[in-house]
């Protein structure tokens, strides 16, 4: 087992760099000091009383290591909601974690937090199995030897759904504060959220609360449970053949780059309630709508306008010391606005949200180019300082947009801020999104951002 799951490991590994993914660390909970921690914590639970030696009677999924009660089992038609194989009857000693006495506090916990569990839908899911009771949940197995092993009685292991939930306080060393890891990212708990896909909802809104409760730890303020991907309609399967696997993606990314790839998943992905369809016609077309004629679009226009009428340098948009303004339209409130409902969209998770707030500002770009048509004025040389302003202003308005932008789609937003001579990693976000940031006098470039793609 070891074996096949070193390789396994290393093939996650060895895809980190496709996606440019970076990490201050890789953790396997094989790794000695996650599984010292595991240990300290379970000999911390059986001293409390948290944790006893019992024997279960149940239905067990074998190829996901799970037991369900007679009830979760006959409501799953006693077929595994992951594989459809049918659930195996099965006796075992095992030793449980007491989670039955922690029903009132989990019910506390989802009273007095609406936003403990998110979206609302996942968090009513688990109330109206909560109203069913909870059981004490077996923890170690004795069929198998790979894996934790008890302490004080080694003939079990450490059922490795709860071994691998320690991992995420494991990894910052909150079992054994004389680590390093403890010393340098102990700070890092608890965290803001959990992110988990929806078919572990149970665990992480439950059994770890719960977990955390009995070993006197902070929990976790939110747990945010995304739905699925599904491809052309139907449920990606083995049978069907239709998995989006690594060749699929790679083609993805030698066709379109990856900032296009990773703005379709954030915006058309499940982050809500329903599970998310990967269309090949549909990415195309959010494609060539969002990033071909709306990003690339409005910032190749307003650069090459400020290159054509400007030589490139960017104007000022004031006039005698005054800021010059056109009836209708006041690009900076829309920028003060959006980038306050865009860090408030980010704090709540809503990415969708936030992506849609930035591109709404080089919409309104779109909208007043359209409607003071700088390509009239510049032929009429008394409307310069009118001219002037209305391309910094649109200038102005994409740089902040971008700067919205750059967690999405980091690459082509550098290469914009780079076209416009922008080459500051120090200046803090708060400072980079007020009005203001573009320097009049500095040299802009055309840029093209995003070339357009046959549908072929």
């Amino acid at each position: 087992p070891q074996e096949l799951a070193d390789q396994n490991s290393a093939e996650f590994r060895s895809i980190m760099s496709m996606f440019e993914l970076t990490n201050d660390d890789f953790i396997r909970t094989t790794d000695p000091q996650h599984t010292k921690q595991v240990r300290t914590f379970i000999s911390r639970l059986l001293e409390s009383g948290d944790i006893y030696l019992g024997t279960f009677e149940g239905w067990y999924d074998e190829g996901q290591e799970e037991y369900h009660t007679e009830t979760s089992a006959r409501d799953l038609e006693y077929k595994s909601p992951i594989s459809g194989k049918p659930l195996v009857r099965s006796s075992e000693k095992n030793y449980y974690f007491k989670l039955s006495s922690y029903q009132k506090q989990i019910e506390d916990l989802f009273a007095s937090d609406p936003n403990v569990v998110r979206p609302e839908s996942r968090r009513n899911e688990v109330l109206g199995r909560l109203r069913e009771g909870l059981l004490d949940v077996p923890i170690s197995r004795t069929n198998f030897s790979w894996g934790i092993p008890m302490p004080g009685d080694e003939e079990h292991v450490i059922y490795v759904w709860i071994d691998a939930l320690f991992n995420y306080i494991s990894a910052l060393g909150l079992g054994d504060q004389t680590s390093k890891a403890y010393e340098e990212r102990s700070k890092y708990w608890p965290a803001s959220y959990h992110v988990i896909g929806k078919e572990i909802l149970w665990f992480h809104s439950v059994i770890w609360p719960a977990i955390l409760m009995a070993l006197k730890l902070p929990l976790p303020k939110c747990i945010y449970a995304h739905s699925l991907w599904i491809r052309e309609g139907k449920k990606m399967s083995k049978s069907l053949g239709n998995f989006i696997d690594v060749e699929t993606i790679e083609s993805y990314l030698s066709t379109y780059g990856l900032d296009a790839f990773r703005y379709y998943l954030v915006t058309q992905g499940p982050q809500g309630v329903t599970d998310a369809d990967f269309v090949t016609e549909k990415f195309h077309d959010i494609y060539n709508a969002h990033l071909v004629n709306t990003v690339g679009n409005c910032t190749s226009r307003v650069t090459a306008m400020i290159e054509k009428y400007f030589d490139g340098v960017v104007p000022t948009e004031h006039q005698d010391d005054n800021r010059i303004t056109i009836e209708g339209f006041d690009l900076l409130e829309s920028c003060n606005k959006a980038t306050s409902e865009w860090s408030d969209s980010m704090e709540c998770f809503s990415l969708d949200n936030a992506v849609e707030v930035a591109m709404g500002l080089i919409r309104d770009v779109d909208l007043f180019i359209n409607d003071t048509a700088p390509f009239k004025l510049a032929k009429d040389e008394t409307k310069r300082g009118e001219l002037g302003a209305i391309l910094y202003q649109c200038l102005e308005t994409l740089r902040i947009a971008s700067i919205l932008l750059t967690p999405i789609i980091p690459h082509k937003m550098n290469e914009f801020h780079k076209a416009l001579g922008i080459h500051d990693t120090e200046t803090p976000f708060e400072e980079l999104i007020q009005w203001g940031g573009l320097q009049v006098g500095t040299t802009v470039t055309k840029v093209a951002l995003f070339p357009r793609i046959d549908e072929q």
